[in-house]
């Protein structure tokens, strides 16, 4: 039987469909994702009011103009042809089953992580969440077909990022720093203006650069990488209660990147785990690098988190109220990291993006 929730995320779906995965030229959309959240947490019945407000920002779906065929490679990371990539990606996933379709392109879409700041994988995240709560119906399947199309039309790599593949047969023993460590280790490009094409791309005359993207090592078992990516995530979360002065809305991504990842291991093969926990530490990395201040807030800065048995519902109410999609869904996230470590500093961080990013 079908939840309210559900119906709820469904009509959000259907609403959210026809419009595109961008406005006002570059914009992500983050409805579904904001939507997808909100109903995970127990505020289904603000979605449509919420979305009354956001899609009034949003624009058409776009024209294709043609399929996507053998030569899929050609038409990666070309943003004109996203509703070429919407179709196929719903007929794929019309015809297959959805988790053959995820893992057949998803080794395929992680070497370009970076796609849309990082949004084309949370995006995918957000839908393989709701799909494997909810179960299938042709909405949830249709938005997971989005996302995919969104990735693979904006397709973009990290720069000095090791070549995405699946990993040898005898798999590197674990070493390395740890996610904290390797994120303070982490060079900042010395220009940090313009978007993020720009800044990605002065990656690549950072001398430390491609010694810090390889820096962590990765576990050699895969039991052992599920928790591996989940302290990454843990540690990019407070990271921000620290350093999202930088850039309150950017900064939001690496952790929520690497915590669509996670989410999604559930659901792939074994054998695609180690490729994309590295695909998750690169955009983690990435981002840190061309977003993150030079220093720290100061203590006085910091907010102090909810208490009591209700401190994380709290806590994501007070995102939502707040209403940026971006806090909604930074409070996800730190969410996931309250219940996994119980450290009230990732609620902090959620209250502390309520304050750096504008209503």
């Amino acid at each position: 039987m079908e939840s309210s929730g559900t119906g709820t995320l469904d009509e959000a779906y259907q609403r959210l469909h026809a419009t595109g995965p961008e406005f006002d030229g570059w914009l992500s959309n983050h409805g579904p994702m904001a939507a997808e959240a909100m109903v995970r947490r127990g505020h289904a019945d603000l979605v449509h009011r919420w979305l009354d407000g956001y899609m009034a920002r949003l624009e058409e779906f776009p024209r294709g103009s043609g399929p996507i065929g053998a030569g899929w490679q050609e038409a990666l990371g070309d943003p004109r042809r996203v509703a070429d990539w919407t179709a196929y990606f719903r007929r794929e996933v019309s015809e297959q089953p959805w988790r053959s379709v995820l893992e057949t392109w998803w080794l395929r879409l992680l070497p370009g992580v970076a796609a849309a700041a990082t949004h084309g994988v949370i995006r995918v995240g957000h839908a393989v969440r709701a799909l494997m709560h909810d179960g299938e119906d042709a909405d949830h399947l249709t938005e997971l077909a989005h996302g995919l199309a969104y990735w693979a039309a904006r397709w973009q790599p990290v720069p000095g990022a090791a070549a995405i593949e699946l990993p040898p047969v005898a798999p590197r023993a674990a070493a390395g720093p740890a996610a904290t460590g390797a994120l303070a280790a982490v060079p900042r490009i010395a220009d940090q203006s313009g978007g993020i094409r720009g800044r990605l791309a002065r990656l690549a005359e950072v001398p430390d650069w491609p010694a810090a993207v390889a820096a962590p090592q990765l576990p050699a078992s895969a039991e052992a990488l599920q928790p591996w990516l989940a302290g990454l995530v843990d540690a990019t979360v407070m990271r921000y209660l620290a350093y999202g002065h930088g850039e309150g809305v950017m900064m939001v991504h690496s952790a929520t990147a690497p915590n669509a990842i996670l989410r999604t291991l559930p659901a792939l093969d074994q054998r695609l785990w180690a490729p994309s926990a590295a695909a998750a530490w690169a955009a983690a990395a990435a981002l840190t690098a061309i977003y993150a201040p030079a220093a720290p807030a100061a203590q006085t800065a910091l907010p102090d988190p909810p208490g009591g048995p209700q401190a994380a519902e709290e806590t994501f109410a007070r995102a939502v109220e707040h209403g940026d999609e971006h806090v909604i869904k930074f409070a996800d996230t730190a969410t996931d990291v309250f219940a996994r470590t119980g450290n009230p500093g990732a609620l902090a961080a959620a209250i502390r993006a309520t304050h750096l990013v504008d209503r």
